[in-house]
This record gives structure tokens, sequence and C-alpha cells, in this order.
């Protein structure tokens, strides 16, 4: 595979520009409120709380047992925090204490990642359905049964909910009914959750390809075949549709038209999703590195080397990567240096964190729901 402006390094920290002491302007939420964030950057833009002086003091706050591994990746809004799990529930937990506020069973397993808007959490399940929840009390809004198992995160974008299927579809349904608007078959499974920016749908499948679809019609804009599965979320950020392929690349796409920018080859599958954040890139890989990247170039800035595969995506709050690995650890790293902040053992592998009002909350493969703060006075 041949790589576009990934074979020069720059490795003068002097020409790295990532300002962080220049905090951009705050227009979006503080809530982390689906995988994405509403940004589809997985960067917290408010976060005002935790940052490179005080993330080494996080300390666990709380945690809360599922029952079953839990992959899915929280969804924070309103004082709540919304996951699901392999025990075929979707949980409601008190953002502060972790107290069980609902729980809804489904028919299997809970691996979407919920999507709150509107007074309601959408999610997908491996019976096949997306659900619609009242976000207070748990109770069935309406439910959309695909063809396959849900896996792909639901993204809410102007009253519609856009999501993938085992089917090989990307479905658009009314976010207030349920009704279908459209579906788009791919060539494959769709695992990666669809990032919507400019009235575009941009998403991965396992036919290899990213694609990107009209957001009102569904028609087929344009398609870009990788080396292999695309199961990476991709990121749109400035004009560039960011993603990762089982092919071990991480590519950087023209939003427009397609046509790639540049390529980055690691040593192995990316499944990651990429944040995006002042000018970087930043995305894990089955080889056990996080890799920080020049969001215009591809040029590695810097890597970090956990114990274990890297599927996990990275969040990104003023300054600071949070992101899990197979070696059971969340990582916080500084996102200037990639230097070791802080991390965290739970007792099996950690999935893709959420960063809202000064938390850090993620799942592990243990079962539980971790939620990690700064102890009062430490800030």
């Amino acid at each position: 595979m041949k790589r576009i402006g990934s074979v020069v390094l720059i490795l003068c920290a002097g020409l790295v520009s990532v300002a962080w002491g220049q905090k951009p302007a705050c227009k979006f939420s503080p809530f982390w409120a689906e995988f994405h964030k509403e940004n589809m950057e997985r960067w917290n833009k408010c976060e005002k709380v935790l940052n490179i002086r005080n993330a080494g003091k996080l300390s666990l706050k709380w945690s809360y047992f599922s029952g079953a591994i839990v992959y899915s990746s929280p969804a924070v809004a309103n004082g709540v925090v919304y996951v699901g799990s392999q025990d075929n529930n979707v949980y409601a937990l008190n953002a502060k204490t972790g107290a069980e506020m609902w729980s809804y069973t489904t028919g299997s397993y809970v691996a979407s990642s919920p999507a709150v808007a509107n007074g309601a959490v959408y999610v997908g399940s491996f019976d096949g359905n997306v659900y619609a929840l009242d976000a207070s009390t748990g109770g069935k809004l309406w439910n959309y049964t695909s063809a396959g198992y849900v896996a792909s995160s639901p993204a809410a974008a102007d009253g519609v909910v856009y999501v993938g299927s085992d089917d090989n579809n990307v479905y658009a349904l009314n976010a207030t009914t349920g009704a279908k608007l459209w579906s788009y078959a791919t060539g494959n499974i769709v695992y990666s959750s669809p990032a919507v920016a400019n009235g575009v749908v941009y998403v991965g499948s396992q036919d290899d390809n990213v694609y990107a679809l009209n957001a009102k019609t569904g028609a087929k804009l344009w398609s870009y075949t990788t080396g292999a599965l695309v199961n990476s979320s991709p990121a749109v950020v400035n004009g560039v549709v960011y993603v990762g392929s089982d092919d071990n690349n991480v590519y950087a796409l023209d939003a427009s038209t397609g046509d790639l920018l540049w390529t980055f080859l690691t040593d192995y599958r990316v499944s990651s999703s990429p944040a995006v954040a002042n000018g970087v890139v930043y995305i894990g890989s089955w080889d056990g590195n996080i890799y920080a990247l020049n969001a215009k170039t591809g040029a590695k800035l810097w890597s970090y080397a956990t114990g274990n595969i890297v599927y996990s995506s990275p969040a990104v709050a003023d300054g600071v990567v949070y992101v899990g690995s197979q070696d059971d650890n969340l990582y916080a790293l500084n996102a200037s240096t990639g230097g070791l902040l802080w991390s965290y053992a739970t007792h099996g592998d950690v999935d893709s964190p959420a960063v809202s009002n000064g938390m850090v909350y993620v799942g592990s493969f243990d079962g539980d729901v971790y939620a990690f703060g700064l102890k009062k006075g430490r800030e």
C-alpha cells in the first residue's frame, strides 16, 4: 500500500504546534452525549477541570458491576451515564455516585455505545434492534428491527438517528418515531459508527470501504476502498475524514471528494476510531501503540507503547489523551508529548472512555463501569 506524507517523520519538538495553553472557544456541550462526542472529533473542548497539571491525581470515584463484559463506550448527559453491557442491558447510572437509576433489558448483548439527544437514549443490540429509550425513566419509546445484530453506535443529528447493522446496511431512522427514512446497502457488515457533518454521513464497512452518503436521501456521494475491513469510525474535521483500517493504515480523505490525502502505516490493524484535536490525530493500533499524527501531513509526532492491543478509541480533553488497552489499563497521556500522566489497572480489557465535567468514564471486560475524578482540594 502506497503511503503519502507518512514517510516523513517530524521529530523536532519545536515544530509541533499543539497550543494546549490556548483553550478554544467552547461552542459545544460539556457533555459526552454519543460515541463521537457531538463534534465528530472525540474531543471535549468544554472540559474545564481535568488538564495536564492534575490528570496525574485522578482517583477512582466509583465503579458499577453490570454482570458481564462492558464493550459499550459510555455516553454522559445531564448528570447521567448511559452504557450497555453484554448482560443484555442498557444502564443509566448517577454520574456522581454510580447508583443505578434504571436499566432496560434487550434480547441480547449491548456492545453499541448509546447516543443521547432530545430526552431519548438511542442504542443498538445484538438482538437486531435499534432502541429509543426515555432518558429519564428507561421506558421504551420505539424500536426498529434490522435483519442483523446492531453493534454500531448510533449518531443522532437533526431529528435523525444514523446507525449500521450486521445486515450490511446503514440506516436513517426518524428520531421521534423510529420510522425508516432510508437505508444504504454496503457489501458487508457495518460495525463502524456513522459520523454526520455538513449534511453528509461518513461510515466504514467490512467490505473494505469508507462511504460518504447524502444525509437526507442516503445517496452515495463517494466511496474509498482500503485494503481490509473498516471497523473504525470516522472523525470529520476541517473538511477531512480520518479513519483506520484493518490493513494497518490510518487514512486521511478529502471529505468532499474522497480523494486520498495521506496514509500512515502502523504495524497491525487499526480498528480504533480517531480523536482529532488542535491539528493532531490520536489513534490506537493492534500493535499496542497510541499514535499522534500531524493532521495535515500524517507525520508521526509521537507514539506511546502499551502492553497489548489498542482498539480503544481515544478521548481528548484539555491537553490530555485518555485511552484504554487490552493490557487492562486506562491511560492518561500528555497530548503534546505522549508522556504518561496516569494509569489505572482494571481486571479486563479497557474500551473507549468519555470525559465530562471533570470525570472520566469507561467500561472494562471485567464487567465494571469505572468513574475517575479528582479528590476535593486537588484540582
